[in-house]
């Protein structure tokens, strides 16, 4: 099983990424998908959530109203876009898979990690 996360880097306060991570070696609409981060020296935090379908999702508080999360079950990968970047975004992003239909925002309920992609918010 492999989730590889791309198109993180670094942008000015204001501005906006899409993440994507493409997974393999799973039946891909069989899984939840979530989006969490973590900055240095702080927990890792849940950003968002999708259920297998697509058709139900769910937001961290801090990113609520700026960033939203899809999948495309076809290309077997889950998007993350984020407007409005703040300072406070800046951590490494983090894909995760959960076998089953919901998304939860507990890090420990996902079955597989990709390695990460560091986004940086500075002016």
């Amino acid at each position: 099983v492999q989730l590889v996360e791309s198109g993180g880097g670094m942008i000015q306060p204001g501005g906006s990424l899409r993440l994507s991570c493409a997974v393999s070696g799973l039946s891909f609409s069989s899984y939840a998908m979530g989006w969490f981060r973590q900055a240095p020296g702080k927990e890792r935090e849940f950003v968002a959530g999708i259920t297998w379908s697509g058709g139900g999702t769910g937001y961290g508080e801090s990113v609520k109203g700026r960033f939203t999360i899809s999948r495309d079950n076809a290309k077997n990968t889950v998007y993350l876009q984020m407007n409005s970047l703040k300072p406070e975004d800046t951590a490494d992003y983090y894909c995760a898979a959960r076998r089953g239909t919901n998304w939860y925002n507990q890090p420990a309920r996902y079955d597989y990690w990709g390695q990460g992609t560091q986004v940086t918010v500075s002016s």
